[in-house]
């Protein structure tokens, strides 16, 4: 069973922080940079669970992007389980471009019954 996974974009104007919202310069924005972790650490997570109804949501992510990535580079995003205990997995979660590491933290993520979750979050502004 695989522990570790890598995901890889290129960096496009969606991607970038003055598209984002979250800074005024044409560089990979640190939230692209944590979706993309956060999906190799999602990813890696369903393909550790052994029933089809269960999915994960992620609860924490903690960072430091000390990079900076132009648009059109290559980004790779690694996410490695480094405990599982009952329902929550701890990752290690960096990304690289071809200059070496740009961001480097931890991720949690929890297991959850997907049909029951999803219909708690719709269901959670009803009125009574």
């Amino acid at each position: 069973m695989a522990e570790i996974k890598q995901i890889t974009m290129t960096v496009r104007d969606e991607n970038l922080a003055l598209h984002m919202g979250s800074g005024s310069l044409r560089v990979l924005a640190t939230p692209a940079v944590v979706a993309l972790m956060e999906n190799a650490a999602a990813s890696l997570a369903q393909v550790l669970l052994d029933n089809a109804e269960l999915t994960t949501v992620g609860t924490m992510i903690a960072i430091e992007h000390t990079s900076p990535t132009p648009l059109g580079a290559e980004v790779t995003a690694e996410a490695r389980l480094i405990s599982e205990d009952g329902r929550t997995f701890q990752f290690e979660v960096s990304a690289f471009d071809k200059k070496g590491e740009i961001a480097r933290g931890t991720h949690t993520r929890v297991s959850v019954k997907a049909e029951k979750f999803q219909a708690k979050a719709d269901s959670k502004f009803d009125e009574v």
